[in-house]
């Protein structure tokens, strides 16, 4: 099977349809937007990163704890993605090769979350100075950080595959 951007898309469409059937969509997408930002240079990413700084305001007390709750709610979602990869291979359907990346090495993933909990105690985001504005209020304001660098590195992803398609 000849990869490119169309069959990566039909396969997300199809995935997206199976999901809402089995409603998992609404289960754990929630209100949260996609990760898309543009592609940063070095220099560009050490301004962009200056400016982030200079618009966050930090609020006063502890912040509330998500790590953990959000860790297992993922973890839900990667093995219900899990079951339904394994349901279409022993169906004899093929899947994405994404499909199949995820159950050849969803141990490796298992492994991080055990570690992630192994080595994050409980009450560990409380001690981080959180945000009180913008679209992560009341989070630590590294999660905000992460999240900005997760979409500069995703615009990467995204340019380079395009480019190949």
């Amino acid at each position: 099977m000849q990869v490119n951007s169309r069959t990566i898309r039909e396969s997300l469409i199809r995935w997206g349809t199976r999901l809402r059937r089995n409603g998992l969509a609404q289960k754990f997408a929630g209100t949260e937007p996609p990760l898309r930002a543009e592609l940063f240079s070095s220099d560009q990413m050490k301004q962009h990163g200056k400016a982030l700084a200079e618009s966050h305001k930090l609020a006063l007390g502890r912040a509330r704890e998500p790590l953990l709750t959000r860790l297992a709610e993922n973890e839900g979602v990667l093995i219900g993605a899990c079951n339904l990869l394994t349901e279409a291979v022993q169906a004899n359907r093929r899947i994405v090769p994404a499909g199949e990346w995820l159950l050849d090495n969803f141990y490796l993933i298992e492994e991080q979350i055990r570690t992630a909990r192994r080595h994050l105690p409980k009450g560990y985001s409380r001690e981080l100075p959180r945000l009180s504005n913008g679209s992560s209020t009341g989070l630590p304001r590294v999660y905000d950080i992460a999240l900005e660098r997760s979409r500069t590195a995703m615009a990467g992803w995204i340019r380079k595959t395009s480019a190949v398609s």
